[in-house]
């Protein structure tokens, strides 16, 4: 099995981040989704628009969040739309919400051994590749935040992460009727 391949710079600046990102040598044609984490009202542990635009510029795609399923400012559309315009996400770039509307896009997971199928924002369904671009940060209750974290809650509908709330934690109040 080969190895992963891991790149690290402590110069930390947006032009470098494009330069890591020419490094990995890689094209994403076609329709690219940017996911990011457009951060939370009020807290500042977030990758910020500006330091960004360079390599999303680069890469020529849209910036793409879904809905939460905790209470804030980006558990609901108009909330989320509010706060991506509040923080400058809306201004530097095209956004879409991909949960924004449903249905959502269920995909299988055929061997999955208690989890079957997922439940996505079903506006994923429009691109045709994918640029992760996370920050690293512990969390209380789930240990560490990043890429994998971006891509499985952070692509996960609203209602897929309800869902896994009532389920996994017995909360009442996320469950679904």
């Amino acid at each position: 099995m080969e190895k992963s391949k891991v790149y690290f710079t402590k110069i930390l600046t947006p032009e470098r981040v494009v330069d890591m990102f020419k490094i990995l040598n890689k094209e994403l044609k076609g329709r690219v989704a940017i996911k990011v984490h457009s951060g939370e009202k009020g807290n500042q542990n977030y990758l910020k628009p500006e330091f960004l635009k360079p390599v999303i510029d680069y890469v020529g795609g849209t910036v793409v969040e879904c809905n939460t399923a905790y209470d804030g400012a980006r558990n609901y559309t108009n909330k989320h739309k509010k706060l991506l315009e509040e923080h400058g996400w809306s201004k530097y770039f095209k956004v879409d919400i991909m949960d924004e509307s449903g249905p959502d896009l269920v995909l299988k997971i055929p061997k999955g051994k208690t989890i079957k199928e997922n439940f996505v924002g079903k506006n994923l369904k429009n691109y045709d590749a994918m640029l992760v671009l996370s920050h690293f940060k512990g969390h209380p209750m789930g240990g560490y935040g990043g890429a994998l974290k971006q891509l499985s809650i952070g692509c996960a509908s609203r209602r897929q992460k309800l869902h896994s709330l009532c389920g996994l934690y017995k909360r009442p109040k996320y469950c679904l009727g």
